[in-house]
């Protein structure tokens, strides 16, 4: 049976849904308020669950031509010159890897597979409401819909989740990739000051095919800590940053101004019913976490698949709860991770680095615990959907 379903939110959460359900041969109709989609943020990582995601919808090929496979997640304490963060991808799966890419490339494949499905999209309609089967935005009300998917995101109108918002956040740039740079091209390399301060390095491929290769640069920052930052002049996080790991130079020196660097706050936490009469919430609408783990877009993306398999296998008064129960143990999982791991390397915790320094990180290199980490990243720790039934 085909459905009238309505997406609020034209990101990769709301874009991946509508392409896995136009497919299928639903009507589809994607509302989101810019007067051309876009994406908002940098880079990311892709994880083999969420290219097996972007593979059912069309959009792999794509997203692999712009985008650049890491092997490796690397960090280092710069005092003590330790190791603190080793993950290789292929200890488990040895075509296993993870796929970083610009969010703007990421955001292009997935939206032109949606289009090619057949979903309709509406710009320029903020959304305000949903009820009764309606999307309110704000010129009109469209609908009724049979379904309604919030895929807003973390500041979603439609989802009563109430997350709390964690300590530090981060500055994100995207850079051309320095070529004189002795850091290896597919790894995301990170240097930390115990928890205090972090800073990291990710090839993300060509957004452009024909254009450079990029970089995506990140600095841990507490969010009370940024007007600070703004006030003190953007020189002297220069020398901060290349006096905190030198190699790194290359990268921050093409900063040329504090708006060649976007700041994005980070919460936590889960809808215990992320669903609701005809409407279910996914993504960040549905559960927030910190990017430390790297599963964010893979998470919304695993949300759409789970939805669109439910549709398959039930009536619509059911998918709600089934999308709900199929993804349970996959995003408790995450999330529980993503609580116990976030403080160890954003924090102002003195405790906390010893403890990942001196005894968690050489815990970590002793069998089976690497080939557990290697699940963890690469988002198959668990069955990303359970059973639908």
């Amino acid at each position: 049976m085909n459905y009238s379903i309505g997406i609020a939110g034209a990101g990769i959460g709301g874009l991946t849904a509508a392409a896995l359900l136009a497919k299928q041969g639903h009507q589809v109709a994607v509302f989101d308020q810019f007067d051309t989609p876009k994406p908002v943020g940098s880079g990311l990582v892709i994880q083999p669950v969420g290219q097996d995601v972007l593979s059912q919808i069309g959009a792999l090929d794509a997203a692999l031509a712009t985008g650049r496979p890491i092997t490796r997640m690397a960090g280092h304490e710069v005092d003590s010159g330790r190791s603190v963060l080793d993950v290789t991808y292929n200890l488990n799966h040895p075509a296993f890897f993870g796929l970083a890419i610009h969010r703007g490339a990421l955001f292009q494949a997935i939206l032109d597979a949606a289009k090619h499905a057949g979903a309709r999209l509406k710009p320029d309609a903020k959304v305000l409401e949903a009820k009764h089967q309606l999307i309110e935005t704000d010129k009109d009300q469209h609908g009724p819909f049979d379904l309604i998917i919030d895929a807003t995101g973390a500041g979603s109108p439609l989802s009563p989740l109430l997350s709390k918002p964690l300590p530090y956040g981060a500055l994100w740039a995207t850079v051309d990739w320095p070529y004189e740079t002795g850091l290896p091209d597919n790894e995301l390399r990170q240097a930390y000051r115990k928890a205090s301060r972090m800073i990291g390095a990710m090839p993300i491929g060509k957004p452009e095919l024909n254009g450079p290769e990029k970089a995506t640069i990140f600095w841990s920052l507490p969010c009370n800590g940024l007007k600070s930052w703004q006030s003190a002049g953007l020189q002297r996080w220069k020398d901060e940053a290349i006096a905190l790991w030198p190699e790194i130079a290359p990268f921050v020196d093409q900063i040329q101004t504090p708006a060649d660097m976007t700041f994005a706050q980070y919460s936590h936490g889960t809808l215990r019913r992320p669903y609701g009469a005809g409407i279910v919430h996914i993504g960040d609408a549905a559960h927030r976490a910190s990017p430390q783990l790297g599963q964010g877009a893979n998470m919304a993306m695993l949300d759409a698949l789970a939805i669109a398999k439910a549709i398959q296998s039930a009536p619509l008064s059911d998918v709600g709860q089934l999308y709900a129960k199929a993804r349970r143990l996959h995003v408790g999982i995450y999330q529980a991770m993503s609580a116990a791991f976030t403080p160890q390397y954003q924090s102002n915790s003195n405790a906390l680095p010893i403890l990942r320094d001196r005894i968690l990180f050489p815990l970590s290199r002793i069998h089976p615990i690497p080939r557990i980490l290697s699940t963890l990243v690469c988002g198959t720790m668990v069955k990303p959907i359970g059973k639908l039934q």
